[in-house]
């Protein structure tokens, strides 16, 4: 699962990047530093895995991870070509979801492509390129569309009926995923990437002053704030350069700063853990072989598709699950503790794994 981080020119995507990923993407004061795409994962903060780990004592502890991917700024009239603004695009179009980077602070170092700060038009500004942008895709397809259902296609004719839906929207300036497209639509649609159908989280790239304030929101943020709440979408605010120093340290040095600027936690961790709910991502746990590993998966996977994110061998040859709550177990201490206390369950083919179940799979090769 991907997750595309978007915004305008030196908005600190890159910078937000480097630090979730710990790597070392180009950043500099001029727009477009980065002309491609760059991707990194970053680590899911989850305290139920240390926890595991510890009482079953694992030898290797692997966490989840959200693949992050780093687009180059977009412009107004990116989606005719501005800016490198198509390509742009196209990368976004490959991710599940959208991380929108708003910058709300100016510094002598770095200027505004737009020339002064205004986050409602900064978002306005990428919002309507991306929706133009679909309004070309959803036209073309849609006239495909209408040709295949004169055929009498049933499919077809639920693809044009969608596609319309998404142009009125796009049309009157609305993204496609206020249409509350259903799963057989949404099937229709799949393959096309529509930009606006994909869900956002809106992160509010604040100065290192204005993260440690001990005040509430500020007007700008209350802005960013406000638009969250009317698409429907998430929100995180983030001094992005702090946290690419963070990035830097060890933790021990790393919670030394945060004590001393007045951060109970880093704003990264706030994302990432956004961004999983985004994705509408659970995680279960297995303890085979030494190794405590969390694996994310769709809220709603039934056992045998959990475990094949595993080994397809393991999918194919399922037999049955055996799950313990992982606080169970954490209680317990281990699987044939948790199931002499009734706490182990074994579930079939269409048990549907809960959030924080740690499971031990069989099946037959």
């Amino acid at each position: 699962m991907e997750v595309g981080i978007v915004g305008l020119p030196n908005a600190g995507k890159t910078t937000l990047f480097n630090a979730l990923s710990r790597t070392n993407a180009e950043v500099a004061l001029y727009p477009f530093t980065t002309i491609g795409s760059n991707v990194g994962v970053a680590e899911v903060p989850d305290e139920r895995l240390k926890r595991i780990s510890e009482v079953v004592q694992s030898k290797r502890v692997v966490p989840a991870v959200i693949k992050f991917v780093d687009i180059a700024g977009l412009v107004r009239g990116a989606s005719r070509g501005e800016g490198l603004g198509n390509q742009f695009l196209g990368y976004i179009r490959e991710v599940d979801a959208i991380a929108h980077v708003v910058l709300l602070y100016l510094s002598t170092r770095v200027g505004h492509v737009e020339g002064s700060l205004d986050p409602a038009r900064d978002i306005e500004i990428v919002e309507i390129e991306l929706a133009l942008a679909d309004l070309k895709v959803v036209g073309s397809a849609l006239e495909k569309a209408k040709k295949q259902a004169e055929s009498r296609d049933k499919e077809a004719r639920m693809r044009a009926e969608a596609l319309s839906r998404a142009r009125d929207l796009l049309e009157r300036g609305e993204p496609v995923r206020h249409a509350g497209f259903g799963q057989d639509e949404k099937r229709a649609l799949a393959g096309i990437g529509l930009l606006t159908d994909k869900p956002v989280v809106y992160i509010a790239n604040v100065s290192e002053d204005e993260i440690s304030a001990p005040l509430g929101p500020t007007p700008t943020v209350s802005k960013v704030a406000a638009v969250a709440k009317a698409n429907g979408a998430g929100m995180v605010v983030i001094a992005a350069k702090l946290e690419a120093e963070l990035a830097e340290l060890n933790d021990e040095e790393a919670k030394e700063f945060m004590a001393a600027v007045g951060l109970k936690e880093r704003g990264l961790d706030n994302l990432v853990r956004a961004s999983y709910r985004l994705l509408d991502l659970i995680t279960f746990f297995t303890i085979e072989s030494g190794e405590c590993r969390a694996w994310p998966v769709k809220a709603g996977t039934r056992a045998p598709t959990a475990a094949g994110r595993i080994h397809t061998d393991m999918e194919r040859g399922f037999i049955r699950a055996d799950v313990v709550p992982w606080n169970d177990l954490v209680e317990d201490g281990s699987f044939s503790a948790a199931r002499e206390h009734g706490h182990l369950m074994v579930e079939g083919k269409e048990y549907a794994v809960k959030d924080g179940d740690v499971i031990l799979f069989k099946f037959a090769l």
